[in-house]
């Protein structure tokens, strides 16, 4: 696990899986890690990407929880860990190359062991969008990662993915709508 965090808090690209499919992420604090990811998705900065946490906890210095009503938080936590990614309200001062052009941040408290054991060693979530080529199927083993992928991540965690069979919903906490089935 050591040699992960190193390179989590060096700023590398790390591939690892999530609940079904491997995942591509970085330090979300780290705006040239960002940038670095989203160059190798070939992803637009505009779409914004997900936080992957162990703990509710890991996600306040990114999400505004002053503007979650009492009664949608206690609901909110109850979808967790699993497969559900919800859009709550960005914390002021939270990069745009996380939030996207979207007032949301798109997070998921996740079950998988070995995001939650990289999660809790370095203390806070991380960055985290699908092991592929924006339009590319994304991988569900890390052996099936693209080799042009491959060549530009910096550390591959390989263990097994949750397997679920869809990636994960993603629904706005606050007004209940349903982004991706």
């Amino acid at each position: 696990m050591l040699d992960v965090i190193d390179c989590y808090n060096r700023g590398g690209i790390i591939a690892y899986p999530t609940e079904a499919v491997f995942g591509l992420g970085c330090d979300p604090d780290n705006s040239l890690a960002i940038q670095k990811l989203l160059a190798v998705k070939n992803r637009s900065p505009d779409k914004g990407l997900i936080l992957l946490a162990a703990s509710y906890a890991q996600l306040l210095p990114y999400i505004d929880d002053s503007l979650i009503p009492d009664e949608k938080l206690q609901q909110i936590i109850s979808m967790w860990p699993n497969g559900v990614t919800q859009l709550l309200p960005v914390k002021a001062g939270v990069s745009n190359l996380l939030s996207g052009k979207f007032s949301t941040l798109a997070v998921r408290i996740t079950d998988q062991p070995d995001v939650v054991a990289l999660c809790n060693s370095v203390g806070k979530p991380i960055v985290s969008t699908s092991a592929n080529q924006a339009g590319n199927t994304p991988a569900n083993i890390w052996q099936n990662i693209d080799i042009d992928l491959i060549k530009q991540i910096d550390f591959i965690i390989k263990g097994q993915t949750l397997g679920y069979t869809q990636p994960s919903r993603i629904i706005d906490a606050l007004t209940g709508k349903v982004v991706r089935p």
